[in-house]
């Protein structure tokens, strides 16, 4: 699988880049977002390592970017970011990142995060289509119908409709929500989960009351539709 590492610094580039040959990728390192993109244009890597602090265009900008653009929307993408920087991890996964990285940190640790967000992005083998009521989740096309029309979600919309799917009538707490979809724990300081939940229901439209609020506990997709 190619993993590309976003990072101005050399030495930790080529650490990085060192690193996951050694373990078994194909990897490729980037100083500056100018040359990322232009290397996108030919290809599009299985999952980015990406740095906040560049000097061109910086990690956040960047990760807007690829958000923004339908061939890579759904590229897994692991934030870089500095010691103390709570906001900017924040607003990376508030952005679409699937998983941050506290500088200075370890191989091991940047290989294990790897490994567990290509996991949780990968579709699983077997069956591959969930229908519920009016919903229906193809996740070998990862594509979303809700009453016959196509329904365009992000890659955390489309986590978070595929676990409730998977698990009808079962009643998560947003922390449950927070660490199966973004892979770590609740930090209680971010109205993520939310703001997902919202955005969810409004894209599928009629299908909106199937996701309901458990009050005192979180949101379950009900079983009667």
């Amino acid at each position: 699988m190619k993993i590309w590492c976003v990072e101005d610094d050399k030495s930790i580039r080529d650490i990085e880049v060192y690193t996951l040959k050694a373990t078994g990728f194909d990897a490729s390192g980037f100083e500056d977002g100018k040359t990322f993109f232009t290397a996108l244009e030919a290809e599009i890597p299985d999952l980015v390592v990406l740095d906040i602090m560049l000097p061109d265009t910086d990690g956040v900008e960047i990760l807007k970017r690829l958000k923004a653009n339908e061939k890579t929307k759904d590229l897994p993408v692991i934030m870089a970011t500095a010691k103390g920087m709570e906001y900017d991890k924040i607003q990376s996964l508030d952005l679409g990142a699937d998983d941050y990285l506290t500088k200075p940190f370890g191989m091991l640790e940047m290989t294990s995060r790897i490994k567990a967000v290509l996991r949780r992005s990968a579709p699983k083998g077997g069956d591959y289509i969930l229908s519920h009521g009016l919903l229906t989740l193809n996740l070998r096309e990862h594509s979303v119908t809700a009453n016959g029309e196509n329904v365009t979600l992000t890659l955390k919309e489309f986590e978070l409709l595929k676990l409730f799917m998977s698990n009808i009538g079962v009643a998560y707490t947003r922390g449950q929500l927070f660490n199966a979809v973004w892979g770590m724990d609740y930090c209680g300081e971010t109205r993520t989960v939310d703001m997902h939940i919202r955005t969810l229901r409004q894209k599928i439209g009629v299908c909106a009351s199937y996701i309901t609020t458990v009050r005192g506990v979180g949101y379950r997709m009900e079983v009667n539709v």
